[in-house]
């Protein structure tokens, strides 16, 4: 049986978004014919700690490399979550010290905060290599420390190599907020180039991205999205009639927008009044909490942080609605999250605001479960929700979502599998 050296920074105990792509993938590739072998951190200095990923993926094999990671630095200068550094949490009220911290970031810690884990790495993986012999290597990144990990090794060894991106490197919505020097900004898409064009293939989550990859120098792109682990909808259902958004909620995600709408509703109609209420399960910036204030919906609003991914599934499942936010950004064209696919897999309707011609706009189109607003659309969302609301008055709410089997982890894995199998012809 092949394997594939797969290199992420993210695997259990981690939670978040950021560490399901490859822990749901990677399980079902022994299936169809590949053994992978995780190479992650020995003593990573995670964000978000979720152990119920943990059994899913015990029975790979896994190799770990130290790593000296700066985020207790960071954290004295005032950055004490690495969320701290991302669009969503720069704010107007964001301190000096935190500004500062994430100057640092960007100008001295290139690629990522993660570069001390580069170059030990690549020596112990060689070592390795050398007496455990693999037939191709995945990078998974960010952080895109691991695809220079992988372009290492690959100067070394001249296996196939696919770089993984779920999210854009220079692209990315808060690029502009690390306030970069002309000097760390032409390292960045140096490297970043030397990454795309050293790779065999390089794979993005979405056709935008994936576009934008190739202009920036990538050889060849395939898109394979995220997905989902089963269908789970779920037979009990909140008794109000709740909106969910699940996961960070930052000022570019803000939906003034909904804001707006739901106020006007609340006073026009009184028995929606009644039966409203808005869950924001994960961590919400101050500016949001704000909004939600000026507009008059503090007693609607109820607010969940550190939630488990398994129980995150069981609120989207008794949800009546959910709730996809497109971040206001540049680059909210090419913005799909991997929460919008767990969407699908509930099968409860979608409210979505953002771009009416990006990817999540088409791929929940061709899905038919739910419907995308435009900033613009005050009027047109009132009467989708109303119209929403009272199908949940003759309890007839729900959505005939169409052709989602084809985001399943599984499939999605046997593409990857698949693409594998090509690098090696």
């Amino acid at each position: 049986m092949p394997k594939v050296l797969i290199i992420t920074y993210y695997w259990p105990p981690s939670g978040g978004g950021g560490v399901q792509r490859w822990v749901k993938m990677a399980k079902h590739f022994e299936g169809f014919g590949w053994e992978p072998v995780i190479f992650r951190p020995a003593n990573p200095e995670y964000p978000i700690i979720d152990d119920s990923f943990t059994q899913e993926v015990a029975h790979l094999k896994t190799i770990a490399g130290k790593i000296w990671e700066p985020a207790r630095l960071l954290k004295k200068l005032g950055a004490k979550k690495e969320a701290n550094l991302s669009s969503g949490f720069v704010t107007e009220n964001t301190s000096w010290k935190q500004k500062l911290a994430i100057a640092i970031r960007g100008n001295f810690f290139i690629p990522d905060a993660r570069k001390f884990w580069i170059k030990p790495s690549i020596k112990s993986l060689s070592n390795y290599l050398k007496t455990n012999a693999v037939d191709a290597i995945i990078s998974t990144g960010p952080p895109h420390s691991a695809h220079l990990i992988a372009l290492g090794l690959k100067e070394k060894f001249l296996l196939p190599w696919v770089a993984d991106f779920r999210d854009p490197w220079t692209n990315i919505d808060f690029y502009e907020d690390l306030n970069l020097t002309s000097w760390a900004d032409k390292k960045h898409h140096r490297l970043e180039r030397r990454v795309l064009q050293g790779a065999d293939l390089t794979v993005s989550i979405g056709k935008t991205m994936g576009t934008e990859l190739l202009q920036l120098g990538a050889n060849k792109v395939k898109v394979i999205t995220n997905g989902y682990e089963q269908l789970n909808s779920s037979n009990e259902l909140d008794k109000s009639f709740t909106l969910t958004h699940i996961g960070r909620l930052g000022k570019a995600r803000n939906p003034h927008l909904l804001w707006k709408a739901l106020q006007e509703i609340i006073q026009e109609n009184e028995t929606f009044k009644q039966a409203c209420q808005v869950q924001l399960i994960g961590n919400v910036d101050g500016a949001v909490k704000q909004a939600v204030k000026e507009n008059g919906l503090e007693e609607f609003v109820r607010y969940q942080t550190n939630v488990s991914n398994e129980t995150s599934l069981k609120i989207q499942s008794k949800s009546q609605v959910l709730l996809l936010l497109i971040n206001d950004t540049p680059n909210a064209k090419g913005i799909l999250t991997g929460k919008f696919f767990e969407y699908l897999s509930v099968q409860r309707p979608i409210v979505a605001l953002g771009p009416l011609d990006g990817d999540a706009a088409e791929l929940l189109g061709n899905a038919k479960a739910g419907k995308m607003f435009g900033k613009e659309k005050l009027a047109a969302l009132k009467v989708h929700v109303l119209e929403l609301f009272e199908a949940y008055q003759k309890n007839e709410l729900s959505v005939q979502s169409e052709g989602i089997e084809q985001y399943s982890r599984k499939n999605l894995a046997k593409e990857y599998v698949n693409t594998l199998n090509e690098l090696l012809r």
